[in-house]
């Protein structure tokens, strides 16, 4: 009970801007070229300092395709990144594992324009639904998510604004050990301990998605990354 009202009073009252002074952060993307990142070319670009995932009708993945950093493995760190996303599904890969030809397999930090559903976790090409947005879940050692209560219900995020639909949005992600969060826009939105030892992943890349289907456009800027 106690962590449920500490959660609502968080849900309530804090803004991501108070984990972490600004001067901590790295930005891993220098807004001018894709210098330090690994993608399909037809589908990522630079354009006017924002970094672009756009299909078209002539131009579609057979699959769902990521743009990887190269500099470096994640492990206990933060992640600050703003997004825009037009239609379509998209997300933030961490902790994952590179598959080949731009394929990847990891937890995801849900990008859609679809409030209720961006912000949640997925695990990629693993155990797929992990936590919905407003859960707080722990994943046992069986590999299951049991949903330990909520940090708020969904209706209140959508009601409060927690995503500012086809404008920019910023997401600040937390990994510590087999902790997880996710905060959009100063609203947490999922927390996470996974005790599976089989399917989680203490450390692994960064990327973002372009998920198969009709054409769309996700741009994303300002992605700045802290090691802890």
């Amino acid at each position: 009970m106690r962590a449920l009202l500490l959660a609502a009073v968080v849900f309530a009252c804090v803004s991501h801007g108070s984990f972490a002074a600004e001067d901590e952060f790295k930005p891993i993307f220098n807004a001018r070229d894709l210098s330090g990142w690994d993608g399909d070319p037809r589908f990522w670009s630079v354009k006017d300092g924002v970094l672009r995932g756009e299909t078209t009708l002539t131009a579609l993945p057979k699959g769902n395709t990521f743009l990887i950093w190269r500099g470096g493995v994640l492990k206990d760190f933060e992640l600050k990144l703003s997004f825009r996303i037009r239609n379509g599904n998209s997300g933030v890969q961490y902790r994952s594992r590179d598959l080949g030809n731009w394929v990847v397999s990891g937890y995801q930090a849900e990008i859609e324009n679809k409030p209720g559903k961006v912000g949640f976790l997925y695990h990629e090409r693993g155990r797929k639904y992990l936590a919905n947005v407003g859960e707080m879940v722990q994943v046992g050692a069986d590999g299951k998510p049991i949903v330990l209560g909520p940090i708020a219900p969904q209706q209140e995020y959508i009601a409060k604004g927690y995503y500012r639909s086809k404008e920019w949005n910023d997401y600040f992600i937390i990994a510590r050990g087999n902790h997880l969060e996710h905060w959009l826009n100063g609203f947490k939105t999922i927390e996470l301990n996974d005790d599976d030892p089989a399917g989680r992943s203490l450390e692994g890349i960064l990327a973002l998605q372009i998920h198969a289907g009709p054409p769309m456009l996700v741009e994303f800027k300002d992605i700045l990354l802290k090691n802890r």
